[in-house]
C-alpha cells in the first residue's frame, strides 16, 4: 500500500517542528511518580502519562501531525488508515478537528471501549477481519474509492516525529534522565522516543519492551534481520504489530537494547499501577512497568522515564478479573 511520506527516517528537527505544529491540540500531560514503586525498583521512575491524553493515548500526537501535515487540496480528500484501535480513534479526532473525512479500518476483535472511540469521533468505521492483510486490503479499497491520503499507524515520518513529542515534552518537565523506556509494536513511538531522547542528550538510554508472545523487536536485535511476529497471543492488543524497515533501522541506531515480560507480568503491573496511581492503563503501556518490576535491566539509583500510552481499556473485560488464578 502507498503512501504520501517518503521512506526516511524523521530527525529531531522533525520532532520539534511536530511539537509546535501539534500544540494546540494536544494536551501537555502529567508525569507521575510514587515513592512505593521507586522503593520496588530501586530509582527514581517518572510516568508520562499519556493516558490522560486526548482520545486516551499518545496515538493523537502522530495523527495530529499527519493530519496537520497536509496541504488544503490533499486534506479535503480525507484521510485513510487500518488499526487495532487507539490509532484509529486518534486519526478520526485529528480528522474531525481539521474538519475533514476519516475513512477507518478496525480489525472485529478490537477492545470495544476503541472501536467506540472511532464513531464518537466522527469516523466511517469499517470492521474487517482481524489481520493486518485483512485490514490493508479493507484500507486499499477505501484508498481507491475516496481519493484520500493514507496515514500508516507507525511506517510514517510524520506520524513518528509526533509520538516523539511525548518525550521532548517528559525532557522538558524532568531534567537529569538516565534511562527512558517504551513499549514496541511497529516501533513508531520507540522510534520518535529515541530520536527526542538523543537530540536531547546522547547520554540517555532507551530500551524497548514488549511481550513474550510478540517478541518481534527482540528477535531482530538478536539475529540483525528483520523478524516478523508469529503469534498474535499477548493480552498487549496495541504490541501486535511487528516492525518496517524504516523503523527497526530507526531502533539499531538509537535504542540499547529489547526487553520481553510476560503475560502474567503484564496483567501484575497493569493492576500495581491501577493500585498505586488509581490510574487504568492498557496492558500494552504495563509492559513496561513490569519490565521494572521484573529487574528485566540495570537501573539502580537511575532517572527512568516510562512513557504511558494509553488508557482506553474495557472496563468490564479487566484482565486480573478473568485471569485471577495467575496474579
Amino acid at each position: 500500500m502507498s503512501t504520501t511520506a517518503v521512506a526516511i527516517a524523521p530527525d529531531f528537527a522533525d520532532i520539534l517542528a511536530a511539537a509546535n505544529r501539534i500544540s494546540e491540540h494536544v494536551h501537555r500531560t502529567a508525569v507521575h511518580v510514587s515513592r512505593s514503586f521507586n522503593d520496588l525498583v530501586g530509582a527514581e521512575v517518572f510516568f508520562k502519562c499519556e493516558n490522560l491524553q486526548r482520545a486516551g493515548s499518545f496515538k493523537i500526537r502522530g495523527a495530529m501531525n499527519a493530519v496537520f501535515s497536509l496541504d488544503d487540496s490533499t486534506a479535503r480528500r480525507g484521510v485513510v488508515t487500518h488499526s487495532s484501535g487507539n490509532h484509529a480513534a486518534a486519526v478520526a479526532l485529528a480528522a474531525h478537528e481539521r474538519g475533514i473525512p476519516a475513512y477507518i479500518v478496525v480489525g472485529n476483535n478490537a477492545p470495544r471501549a476503541k472501536i467506540e472511540a472511532v464513531r464518537r469521533y466522527g469516523g466511517q468505521l469499517t470492521l474487517s477481519e482481524p489481520t493486518l492483510a485483512a485490514r490493508e486490503e479493507t484500507a486499499r479499497r477505501l484508498l481507491d474509492s475516496t481519493g484520500g491520503t493514507f496515514i500508516h499507524p507507525f511506517d510514517d515520518p510524520r506520524v513518528i516525529a509526533g509520538q516523539g513529542t511525548a518525550t521532548l515534552e517528559l525532557l522538558d518537565q524532568i531534567s537529569g534522565m538516565d534511562v527512558i523506556l517504551a513499549p514496541v509494536s511497529g516501533g513508531g513511538l520507540l522510534s520518535g522516543t529515541a530520536i527526542a531522547a538523543h537530540g536531547v542528550s546522547s547520554a540517555i538510554t532507551v530500551y524497548g519492551c514488549e511481550p513474550d508472545l510478540a517478541n518481534d523487536a527482540a528477535r531482530s536485535f538478536a539475529s540483525g534481520n528483520l523478524e516478523k511476529n508469529v503469534s498474535q497471543a499477548t493480552i498487549a492488543d496495541g504490541l501486535r504489530a511487528s516492525l518496517s524497515e524504516r523503523t527497526f533501522g530507526i531502533l539499531r541506531q538509537h535504542v540499547n537494547g529489547i526487553v520481553t515480560v510476560s503475560e502474567e507480568e503484564i496483567i501484575h503491573a497493569m493492576r500495581m499501577f491501577w493500585e498505586l496511581f488509581k490510574l487504568i492503563i492498557e496492558p500494552s503501556c504495563a509492559v513496561p512497568v513490569a519490565a521494572l518490576l521484573s529487574r528485566r535491566m540495570e537501573v539502580a539509583g537511575c532517572r527512568v522515564g516510562v512513557i504511558i500510552t494509553g488508557g482506553n481499556v474495557d472496563l468490564h473485560a479487566l484482565p486480573w478479573l478473568r485471569n485471577s488464578s495467575t496474579l
